[in-house]
């Protein structure tokens, strides 16, 4: 069990996806598939739909939160944004979520060394506390 610093409240379950390389949604994450299409990240190729994504934090400007809207939108968003710090635009983005399509994804911000804990391939359970725990 990890203790996060809840951002955005709510709760999600799903498969980890964890990188310890920032990401720029903008050009890196296709919001049709849901795919991180940056061809320069340790993680191109690979489906983050549905996923709960560790990502340390964000790379790039406020079109982050617009990628992430018309990921909600399509369905192909993350289930859960787990960080390293509170960041700004994971947060816009579920918050506007909400309003606009009534959908949001919790954002949750770990400790360093609870976030280098986390693998690819857990499955976790974030509650609205911001309690991540790992399901077998």
């Amino acid at each position: 069990m990890i203790a996060g610093r809840v951002i955005v409240p709510g709760e999600a379950e799903g498969e980890s996806l964890v990188t310890h390389d920032a990401l720029s949604f903008w050009g890196g994450y296709d919001f049709h598939t849901g795919e991180i299409i940056d061809k320069h990240h340790p993680l191109a190729g690979v489906r983050a739909a549905g996923r709960i994504l560790a990502v340390p934090f964000s790379k790039g400007s406020s079109t982050t939160t617009a990628v992430l809207l018309e990921a909600v939108r399509a369905g192909t968003a993350p289930a859960a944004i787990v960080t390293t710090g509170p960041d700004a635009f994971f947060a816009l983005a579920s918050i506007v979520a909400d309003v606009m399509y009534g959908k949001s994804f919790p954002v949750v911000s770990l400790e360093a060394h609870d976030f280098a804990s986390l693998r690819t391939g857990e499955r976790l359970h974030i509650d609205r506390a911001g309690i991540i725990r790992r399901k077998e």
